[in-house]
């Protein structure tokens, strides 16, 4: 990737995200109405035996843990190495996994960075190993929390420019957040195999992506699942609609949704679709 980078937004902006940082620290879920039933909702000793499981495993990285309404969550935090980084991805997982997960996330969260980008892997809510997708679906608003976490504590270490980027059950969460409160808070989305369900669970409501301001990477496995690629075509009018000339849409030849054995293919697309945005957001 070059060092080179478009830039165009007034620092005026930048100003303004910082100072947005601090509101997100303060905020939690101020405006839901729901948040203890969210909360009782989530398997939350599920959760801390994942992260009893990985946490001195981790080798690229450093596990931090970040307040999501008054709940610790981990999170993996990893630098650009030595040097300046083009920006911060917020990397979020499938689900029922974590952070860490050798699948997607962990190829994306380590040599992201390796390329220059700053990454912060989520610990996303997960419920019992049987849960299918309309299980999911209620507590979907309970990422929420964790998603301004992980922008709060990217903005405050002064990155400009933020990605989010989700897999699979983590698309939706995304999606929820941005029916609800749009997509200032973030500077673009990557939804990697979007629109993934549950056999005869089709989506309550579609992604929102005709809505959407910020630049979008919808990027899926050529042998992805069936609605992933059903839809794609779909999801590719609604991105055109929302007329970010930045979005885009990329299918990894060979990949099934969980990029076995082309785990290299989706870093390289996701990077060079990333060397597209502007440096400040």
């Amino acid at each position: 990737m070059s060092p080179s980078r478009e830039t165009g937004r007034h620092p005026t902006i930048r100003a303004l995200r910082r100072a947005a940082a601090v509101l997100f620290l303060v905020s939690g879920l101020a405006g839901f109405t729901s948040a203890t039933q969210l909360a009782a909702a989530q398997d939350v000793e599920r959760e801390r035996r994942l992260e009893s499981e990985i946490v001195d495993m981790i080798l690229d990285g450093e596990p931090v843990h970040l307040d999501a309404d008054g709940h610790s969550f981990l999170a993996i935090h990893t630098e650009a190495g030595d040097r300046e980084p083009f920006g911060a991805v917020i990397v979020m997982h499938g689900r029922g996994f974590h952070p860490d997960w050798p699948e997607v996330v962990g190829p994306l969260r380590t040599e992201l960075a390796e390329h220059g980008w700053e990454t912060l892997s989520l610990q996303m809510p997960v419920l019992e190993k049987t849960a299918r997708y309309y299980d999911y679906v209620p507590i979907l608003p309970a990422a929420f929390p964790r998603i301004r976490a992980g922008l709060a504590y990217l903005r405050a270490r002064g990155a400009d420019l933020v990605v989010l980027a989700a897999h699979s059950c983590s698309v939706h969460m995304v999606m929820e957040y941005v029916r609800r409160h749009g997509d200032g808070d973030f500077d673009a989305f990557i939804g990697i195999g979007m629109g993934a369900t549950d056999y005869r669970q089709p989506m309550r409501e579609p992604l929102p992506l005709a809505t959407m301001s910020v630049p979008v990477l919808d990027i899926f496995g050529e042998e992805d699942y069936p609605a992933v690629r059903r839809e794609a075509s779909s999801r590719l009018a609604a991105i055109r609609a929302a007329g970010n000339l930045r979005s885009a849409q990329r299918i990894v030849s060979g990949a099934d949704h969980f990029f076995h054995d082309r785990d290299e293919d989706l870093v390289e697309a996701v990077e060079r679709w990333l060397a597209t945005l502007p440096a400040d957001g």
